[in-house]
Order: structure tokens, then sequence, then C-alpha cells
């Protein structure tokens, strides 16, 4: 035989015995190399929770092996009602597109919320964030409500938000029906920055908020006292937030044993954080693969350098199996469930 020949010879024989020893394989390429990731988040761009996952992005693009190109959609919208259809109904169950949902979707889902068309126990779960949600209620300084007393006296306070069914509409309708106000007012249509600028104009007189959102944008106001800071709800129970440590839980204004058990729900339902979904039906190796990912991601320390230095708190994450457990040990009380489906519509004030 020439050179030639035996070349040939050998290169058969060589892939011959590749294919008989199964241990002999060529690498197989991870399954994300080269994909396209989507990442579809419930709010829009301007909101303290796009805010809160650009600097995850590139960490989870780092910790996917195969390394995707990973593309944000905004699809916000009913409280977080229409990206969570979406990801239900309409999203192909292939481990190319994540849903980041907001937190209310799993209230929205548990009250039996018109226009849900999802179910959180179906969904399957990667992680979450926000696993500390510290929510509070303030005022604007101009009004002159500097006491709880002077707040609780007030008639027609305006507590502006995003849209019915948002988290923040929820949560400003519990502390307005826990701390009794008096015929307050409820304007929607704002992104979180619009709200801002409304408080700050008198358009709209007070909000609640998370923590993490006042201390990233608006650390002046409490600094300079530009609002009146009134109550907060810790989430997780018990576990204070050092420059809020002073004001009154808002269980404290709670004149019944359903108002307890109404903030305690609500409380729970925010122990689930945001949580980031894929459909039912997506394949377990790409399941895994995606937690994987965000555990590694969540505990990465120079993502946690760069949450810190754009959020200015520290990154408080929930993992997967944590998110079920908080989703499973959420108080099933008719009662309290009724009333919270009436706190987070459109509707009246119910009657205390």
């Amino acid at each position: 035989m020439n050179n030639h020949s035996n070349t040939v010879f050998i290169l058969g024989v060589l892939l011959g015995l590749m294919h008989l020893l199964p241990g002999v394989v060529p690498a197989q390429a991870p399954f994300y190399q080269g994909k396209t990731l989507t990442v579809i988040l419930s709010t829009d761009p301007a909101g303290t929770s796009s805010v809160r996952l650009r600097p995850l992005i590139p960490y989870l693009r780092k910790h996917i092996p195969g390394n995707p190109t990973i593309v944000v959609d905004y699809m916000e919208g009913g409280g977080g009602r229409k990206a969570a259809n979406h990801i239900f109904r309409s999203v192909r169950a292939d481990g190319l597109t994540v849903g980041a949902l907001s937190g209310s979707v799993i209230a929205l889902s548990l009250l039996g919320e018109s226009g849900v068309m999802y179910d959180i126990n179906k969904l399957i779960y990667l992680g979450a964030t926000e696993g500390i949600a510290h929510q509070v209620f303030y005022t604007r300084k101009e009004l002159g409500l500097d006491s709880l007393e002077k707040v609780r006296a007030a008639t027609g306070i305006r507590l502006g938000s995003q849209s019915v069914g948002h988290s923040g509409y929820i949560a400003g309708r519990v502390f307005a029906y826990v701390m009794g106000l008096k015929e307050p007012k409820f304007p929607t249509g704002y992104t979180g920055p619009e709200l801002d600028v409304a408080l700050l104009s008198g358009e709209i007189d007070a909000r609640s908020n998370l923590v993490t959102s006042v201390m990233m944008r608006n650390s002046d106001w409490l600094d300079k006292g530009i609002m009146n800071f009134h109550a907060i709800v810790n989430i997780p129970k018990g576990e204070k937030h050092p420059r809020f440590a002073n004001l009154p839980e808002l269980e404290s204004f709670a004149r019944s044993d359903t108002d307890r058990k109404l903030v305690t729900v609500f409380r729970s339902f925010r122990n689930a954080g945001a949580p980031f979904v894929v459909p039912a039906g997506t394949p377990k190796d790409r399941v895994e693969i995606l937690r994987e990912a965000m555990r590694r991601a969540f505990k990465d320390p120079e993502f946690l350098a760069d949450y810190k230095k754009i959020i200015r708190e520290d990154f408080e994450p929930i993992l997967p199996d944590e998110v079920d457990k908080a989703i499973r040990e959420i108080p099933r009380e008719p009662e309290v469930n009724e009333l919270i489906r009436k706190l987070s519509g459109a509707g009246p004030m119910p009657p205390r």
C-alpha cells in the first residue's frame, strides 16, 4: 500500500472502533450552544423588576453550558397575568423561553381572579428573586401627615399604582384596609418611575412600595424626609430592615383575627418571591440545566457584587425547592382569600 492507502485504512479502522466501543464517541455540543434563550419579563422596562434582572442576565448566560444568547422581552399587563398566561398556554416547552414573573401571579391564581388562564401548580419553577420583600407605605410630606393619627384621620388619600392586580396595587389596598384609611382612592396606569414623579408633583398622595425600590431609586426621600413613612410589612416576618426598623408592623393595626390572617396570607404570597418559570412538559434535563445555572449565578461573587452596586441591597434569592415549598404552604382560608380577592380587584373597598 502507498502512504495514502495506509492513511485511509487506518482512519477506517479508527472509525470502526469508535462505533464498536461505547465509551469512544464524539463529544456532543451542549444543547444551548448557538441558541437564543428568551426571558419574558411580566413588568415594564422601567420598573424595579427590570433593573433587578439586568445584572443577572450575563451571569445566567455564563453558567448555562453553551453560553446561549439571552434576550429579554417585556410583556406587562394584568398585574402579571398576561405574561403568565403566555408562558402557560403559548410557549413551546423546549427550554428556550423562561418567564420572569412578578410575585402577584401567585396571589392572582390562588384567588381565582378573572383573566387567569395559568395554573401555578403546573408551572415549573427555576428559582426566584426577592427573598426579602419588605413593603412600606408612605405619603408625600406636603400633605402634613406626619403621624399615624393624621394619616388615619385624613379622607380620600390617593394611593397610586401600576395596574389593578399588580403587587403594588394589592399591597396598597391591604395597607389601606388594615390601617383603616377613610375613603382612599386608587388611581392606576403608572410605571414605577412615573409614580415617583406623580408623588413629587402632587398628582397622587401615597403609595406602597418595596423597600429595595425605595433604597435603589429614592434613598434621599428617607435621608431628607421628603416622604413620611408610616407602616411596613416585613417579609419574611421578623426580619427587619435597618433603615425602617422604627416603623410599626401592619399587624399592629389589626382589629380582628381576620385582619391578622389577612396580613399573614398577604405575606405568604410574597414568600415565593418573583419566580422564574418554564411551562409544564419542558424536558427534565433542560429544566435541571436552567436550575443549576440559576443556582450558580445566584452564588457567583461577581454577580453579587454587581447586583449590590446597582440595587444597593444584598441579593436574597429563593431556590427552586424553596419556591415550591412556599407555594404549598400558603394558607387556603376561604374567608380570608375572598377578602384578598376583593382587595386585589377594581371594586370598592370591602367594609371593615
